[in-house]
């Protein structure tokens, strides 16, 4: 079974090779280190970090070198972060990795991007009445299909293994910023139809499959306002694959091929490069839909599927996995994260009993989060757990 562990490139920069390498191979034992190569906004506290306990991330950075010329008159381009100033921790971690003997991985945050989004509304997804989610971009607009491709490429020449596509798919409404408030209780099916994205490229691909996706929009509009003025019909379920007649199900089916023709895509451009495309389906079986997320279609698009193992005990690491397989997705073609540290663990055996039923299961790869945000403790217990 392949390991690694998940981290920022601050975390590298902030300890230095010798002591990030070397606790993940001393200390995790682990054969790999996934390394976040574009990242959202954040706050976190760092255990372990020798510079700093609290620091934030930026919105929507790069954590490489991007080379300009590939770019070139883009307007969705990734920008690098202040915080590598003139460096490329990329590259360092990718020369660091060969001279070891470990594998690197590119943990790539694609539509959940919360500076292209504010910087470019118009390839953000918009809602019914048109308001841009800022903090994300439609995995339906041809500019942002290209940047996802092309970012894919760039990673290439850093002799990376896989892609590990997170937010390679729409959001709901509650992704993304801070300081979201909702004072009202919107009801699960308002909340549920704010999330959908109803821009011009999502109405076209709609309309091209025989959906009226106007009438959809019209429909959706009026079912959002009426349950945003009583609060009584907020807390009233609704069949939502009747709604408009049947034709909002064809619209959300029209949003799965969306997102799993991209996956397509980017998995393309990987293989041409010698790299896997692992798509990252946090949410789990049954959970996705909304988000354009059809797992057996994705199953064949992309070359893995991951997932987050984080459980209490491993008879629930073991029942998130079979619930792929209800779902068409073996277990042979998953990754999936476990958390070392005491919300989840409290010790290596119960590290190695998870760890244990992925391998009996056949899943091939495992991997831990995340570096920067656990004790060194926590790494002790991954290396423990392992062996």
């Amino acid at each position: 079974m392949e390991s690694s562990v998940l981290a920022f490139a601050t975390d590298l920069l902030d300890e230095g090779p010798d002591a990030f390498f070397g606790n993940l191979t001393e200390r995790a034992g682990v054969g790999g280190v996934t390394l976040a190569s574009v990242y959202h906004e954040a706050r976190d506290v760092f255990p372990h970090n020798p510079r700093r306990v609290v620091r934030y991330l930026e919105p929507g950075a790069a954590y490489f070198r991007p080379d300009p010329a590939r770019w070139a008159g883009r307007r969705l381009a990734p920008r690098p972060s202040t915080a590598i100033g003139e460096g490329d921790p990329f590259a360092v971690a990718a020369e660091q990795a060969r001279r070891r003997g470990l594998k690197l991985h590119a943990w790539t945050v694609f539509c959940h991007n919360d500076r292209l989004g504010f910087e470019h509304p118009d390839c953000a997804p918009a809602n019914a009445f048109g308001d841009r989610y800022r903090t994300e971009l439609c995995p339906a607009n041809p500019e942002v299909r290209k940047y996802a491709t092309t970012l894919v490429e760039e990673l290439a020449r850093y002799g990376v293994d896989a892609i590990r596509a997170e937010s390679l798919h729409f959001h709901g409404l509650r992704h993304g910023h801070h300081h979201e408030r909702y004072f009202e209780d919107l009801g699960p099916t308002a909340e549920a139809l704010l999330g959908l994205c109803f821009c011009d490229h999502c109405r076209a691909g709609a309309t091209a499959a025989g959906v009226p996706a106007d009438e959809v929009r019209a429909t959706v509009r009026d079912e959002i306002r009426a349950r945003l003025a009583d609060e009584r019909r907020a807390a009233e379920p609704a069949a939502l694959d009747t709604l408009a007649g049947g034709a909002l199900a064809a619209y959300l089916d029209a949003a799965t091929r969306t997102v799993t023709s991209l996956a397509a895509e980017v998995a393309e451009a990987a293989g041409r490069h010698g790299m896997r495309l692992t798509f990252m389906d946090g949410a789990g079986p049954g959970k996705g839909w909304l988000s354009g997320i059809d797992l057996p279609a994705l199953a064949g698009a992309a070359h893995q599927i991951e997932t987050l193992g984080y459980a209490r005990t491993p008879e629930a690491v073991r029942e998130k996995v079979a619930a792929f397989a209800l779902h068409g997705v073996r277990p042979q073609e998953m990754a999936v994260i476990l958390r070392p540290m005491a919300s989840d663990c409290d010790g290596p055996d119960n590290l190695a009993a998870k760890i244990e039923v992925l391998r009996g299961l056949g899943v091939p790869e495992v991997e831990f989060y995340h570096y920067g945000l656990m004790r060194l403790s926590s790494m002790d217990r991954i290396g423990a757990a392992l062996r």
